[in-house]
């Protein structure tokens, strides 16, 4: 007998995957393949329950002969294994990006004469209501909260882009490509930068905009999107305060806090010492740590401590001496600073500190040295790059030259060329 096999990778089962099911029955014996969580992180959306559970589930269903995992988003591993004479999946994936997966599998199984299947996807009411209620679940303050930990036991380096608004949160979320292998590529999780919070609402970068604006940028961005999110902390405040900005982040659904070891007015880390930057000593950023871990109430939230030493020519040794208090003081990560545009100092942290502390997570923001890929990032331990920024130094130059150029024709003709349509602006934005 001949064998039809479909990937799922969806938390609930729907007419449409029943109708892909019926499908494959015409075409011989039905095998589904569970997508693991390693391959659903890049390929779609986080799984809300286990790859454990979801292979169960499949297993539940009617008319299914056999239940087998799959762990590369591309098929190689299915067709190596399995061999199938038919490959069946909703006509969605003719299209968009997800199209390279379909041509990649085409031309795995053409030369032994398999066929690609597309059925018709079914869209109606009813899936697109549970379609929105999987969004709305991967929203859920207690769903999103723990993903970040997930997702660094899960890939090899987590990728947060910075984003300060609805739309831009929306960007990050929404922006997938297909990479130079053929497989589908995306940001992991979201950074909200002080930096970028401040210049939006175009205060300076000195811990202004106070926390409860701060927090209404966090909601503005949680209530369209599902990645976990990373809160750029600044300086924590005193530790009265920060107790309880710990356990705010935790309701509103965080990830995790990163922290800085400086205090008094706050100067942006890229001034380095241009500017008077204080550096609160050793046991006051351990007693901060200490106390937000005091406070917090789940075990998901994590307490990310940033290391100012090499930004303030203070030397390896004291970084290396700061990051080994406050992992004993409870820190969940490191995060080391650099704004040099050689990563060497940089790597020669992360060698060094590897060498005596395997599970730390680390942190690096490649602002400066932006030459380093993530690959090699990895490589020397990293587990979370941040783009902090990047986002916001694109907008800017771009509406800058947009007016100048309509006061300088008097019309809007000449700029929108460049400009995309608002339709296409419209269409990142999800109707109920």
């Amino acid at each position: 007998m001949k064998t039809a096999y479909t990937c799922f990778s969806t938390d609930i089962i729907h007419e449409g995957h029943l109708n892909i099911i019926k499908e494959a029955q015409k075409y011989g014996r039905v095998v589904v393949g569970c997508l693991s969580d390693k391959a659903s992180i890049r390929y779609n959306r986080f799984p809300t329950i286990s790859e454990k559970a979801r292979f169960e589930l499949y297993k539940s269903i009617e008319g299914i002969d056999s239940v087998i995992m799959q762990n590369d988003m591309l098929y190689d591993d299915i067709v190596e294994y399995l061999h199938p004479d038919f490959i069946i999946h909703g006509d969605n994936w003719t299209t968009g990006t997800e199209s390279a997966i379909r041509s990649h599998v085409e031309k795995l199984i053409t030369p032994y004469g398999g066929e690609v299947i597309d059925v018709k996807y079914t869209d109606n009411e009813s899936v697109r209501k549970i379609d929105l209620q999987l969004k709305e679940k991967l929203s859920m303050p207690e769903y999103r909260r723990k993903r970040l930990r997930k997702l660094i036991s899960l890939t090899p380096i987590v990728k947060a882009m910075e984003a300060h608004s609805g739309l831009t949160g929306l960007i990050v979320e929404k922006t997938v490509i297909e990479g130079d292998n053929g497989r589908l590529d995306q940001f992991d999780a979201m950074w909200i930068s002080s930096l970028c919070d401040s210049t939006a609402k175009g205060k300076p970068d000195i811990e202004l905009v106070d926390m409860t604006s701060r927090y209404r940028t966090i909601e503005d961005i949680t209530e369209v999107t599902t990645k976990p999110i990373i809160f750029d902390g600044d300086t924590g405040g005193l530790t009265e305060h920060f107790v309880y900005t710990v356990r705010t982040l935790e309701r509103l659904g965080v990830s995790a806090v990163i922290i800085e070891d400086k205090k008094g007015l706050k100067k942006n880390s890229l001034f380095g010492t241009e500017v008077e930057q204080t550096q609160a000593t050793s046991e006051e950023m351990c007693a901060k740590i200490a106390a937000g871990k005091k406070a917090q109430l789940t075990d998901d939230f994590m307490i990310i401590a940033r290391i100012e030493s090499l930004i303030l020519e203070k030397g390896m040794d004291d970084a290396l001496n700061r990051a080994r208090a406050y992992v004993k003081a409870g820190a969940d990560g490191i995060m080391i600073h650099s704004r040099k545009k050689d990563p060497g100092e940089i790597l020669e942290f992360c060698d060094t500190f590897r060498l005596e502390d395997k599970d730390t997570p680390l942190v690096v923001v490649p602002s400066s040295f932006n030459t380093i890929t993530e690959a090699e990032l990895s490589e020397h331990g990293v587990n979370i790059v941040i783009y902090a920024n990047q986002l916001t130094r694109a907008a800017f130059p771009a509406m800058q030259q947009t007016a100048e150029d309509i006061l300088k024709y008097h019309r809007a003709k000449e700029v929108d060329d460049r400009l995309m349509p608002i339709k296409q602006i419209i269409t990142l934005i999800d109707e109920i």
